[in-house]
C-alpha cells in the first residue's frame, strides 16, 4: 500500500462517512469516556437508591442505554462526549436497536471486536454506527 492510498484510508470511509468531524466515527477515547461516564453514573444511582445492589446497577446501565439512545440519540456518556449512535441506514434508531445493542454491550467481547470502520460487533449486529455530532 502506497503512502498515498494509506492516508486516503480511516474509520468510516467504506460507509460513506467523513474522516472527521461531525458525522464521522466516534474514535476509541470517546467511546471509552463515554462507557466510562454512563457505569460511574449507574454505580452512583446503584449506590444512591439501591444499596450497591450489582442487579439494580446493571439495570440501571441498561436502561440508561435503551431508554436515551432512541429518545436523545445516544445514553448521556455519548452525549457528554458528543457522540450519538445511528443506523447505518438512516433514520430513528427505533427501540430493538437499543435493546440489542445493550445485551450485547453485556456479554463484552462484541463491544471490544471491532472492525475496520472501528464499528464494534454490538454495533454492527444492531445495525448501527456512533459518531460525532462535532
Amino acid at each position: 500500500m502506497t503512502s498515498d492510498a494509506a492516508a486516503q484510508e480511516y474509520p468510516g470511509r467504506d460507509l460513506g462517512l467523513p474522516a472527521t468531524g461531525r458525522g464521522s466515527i466516534g474514535r476509541p477515547g470517546r467511546r471509552f469516556a463515554a462507557l466510562a461516564i454512563d457505569l460511574a453514573s449507574a454505580v452512583l444511582i446503584g449506590v444512591a437508591f439501591f444499596d450497591y445492589n450489582p442487579i439494580a446497577t446493571n439495570v440501571t446501565f441498561a436502561l440508561l442505554q435503551i431508554l436515551f439512545i432512541p429518545t436523545i440519540g445516544g445514553s448521556p456518556g455519548h452525549r457528554i462526549m458528543r457522540m450519538y449512535v445511528a443506523p447505518l441506514r438512516g433514520g430513528w434508531v427505533g427501540l430493538w436497536r437499543p435493546i440489542v445493542r445493550t445485551a450485547l454491550l453485556f456479554l463484552i467481547i462484541p463491544a471490544v471486536v471491532w472492525d475496520s470502520d472501528q464499528r464494534g460487533l454490538h454495533d454492527k449486529i444492531a445495525g448501527t454506527v456512533l459518531l460525532r455530532s462535532s
